[in-house]
């Protein structure tokens, strides 16, 4: 291929719709960070993400029902009455827990739901399970699942976790300034944060208006997600970098068109045989895995987004100033 036959070939020109790109990347950003940002002045989550159980500390119950085809209704807020009225003995060493605050969710249509209380010992946790047996109805046996986390150990893991995450990303710009030039660096980091932000801008919302809450698998989901980007976007730039050599008499916004182009299937195929997997653990991997994939897919489409419409458009504005 020479530089004057490149014109009569017809190959995707992503710089004559980078304002479009970076329109859409934009808004998508702007509605992350107002949803963090909505998020910590919640009186009730007042962080920026809502943080689960691995995190606070306490109790998580989780329960099946044992009913035919229709478990009847069961909403949250009933469980939640019921939860309190519950009464538990006073330990030796303080007052009895308060089950006021509890956080129920309703899975399945009324067939499962989950509590998060405070930090509760095992006879306390059986003598909820016990209460609610006759409250909701005859419960699985197999079902049912208690797990305690002390507020100590939430607090360590959540401080692990941000510097895992810290660590992780502090390694990736180091590699990317070794490896690229000051210009393409800088817009691999662009491109990361564009997707670590929206991913989280995603659970910021979801925690506002359903009650998600993020765990340690988040955390680790954010570490993949980063990955991905960062490999997404090397791939793009290394045929980048391949096309100004091989095509000098041309502007660069055209180099980067070509690369875009050259790259585009394998950017697509590849997003798609690793989001296959991750829809397979929304639909069929069970509760305890559902966020985490829920997080890995939206990151990766995200991430998929800016290696092909972010990063490469910006190349040609930055590298002119």
């Amino acid at each position: 291929m020479t530089p004057t036959s490149l014109p009569s070939i017809r190959f995707l020109r992503i710089n004559r719709y980078r304002r479009l790109a970076w329109i859409g990347s934009g808004l998508a950003c702007s509605l992350s960070v107002l949803g963090l940002v909505l998020s910590w002045l919640n009186p009730s989550i007042g962080l920026p993400l809502k943080p689960g159980l691995d995190f606070t500390g306490g109790t998580q119950i989780q329960l099946e029902r044992r009913c035919a085809a229709d478990c009847g209704t069961l909403t949250a807020p009933q469980v939640q009455e019921k939860v309190a009225a519950i009464r538990l003995p006073a330990p030796e060493s303080g007052p009895a827990p308060n089950l006021s605050g509890a956080s129920v969710q309703v899975l399945d249509g009324g067939r499962s739901l989950t509590m998060r209380l405070p930090a509760l010992d095992p006879d306390e946790s059986a003598a909820v399970v016990q209460a609610l047996s006759g409250a909701i109805g005859p419960l699985e046996p197999s079902g049912t699942s208690v797990s305690t986390i002390g507020p100590t150990l939430g607090s360590q893991l959540l401080r692990s976790s941000i510097l895992s995450l810290i660590v992780s990303f502090a390694a990736i710009a180091a590699y990317i300034s070794f490896s690229y030039n000051g210009v393409f660096a800088v817009l691999a980091l662009v491109a990361l944060a564009h997707d670590v932000l929206i991913t989280c801008g995603v659970f910021a919302w979801l925690g506002l208006l359903f009650g998600i809450e993020v765990d340690s698998l988040f955390a680790v989901s954010l570490i993949t997600v980063a990955g991905y980007s960062v490999t997404d976007t090397v791939v793009v730039y290394d045929r980048i970098r391949e096309q100004r050599k091989h095509l000098v008499d041309l502007p660069l916004a055209d180099q980067v068109d070509v690369a875009v182009d050259a790259t585009l299937t394998r950017s697509l195929y590849t997003s798609l045989t690793t989001l296959l997997p991750l829809l397979g653990l929304i639909f069929f991997g069970g509760s305890s895995l559902f966020w985490f994939a829920v997080a890995l897919t939206v990151g990766i489409g995200v991430g998929s987004w800016s290696s092909i419409g972010l990063a490469p458009t910006l190349l040609p504005v930055l590298s002119r100033r």
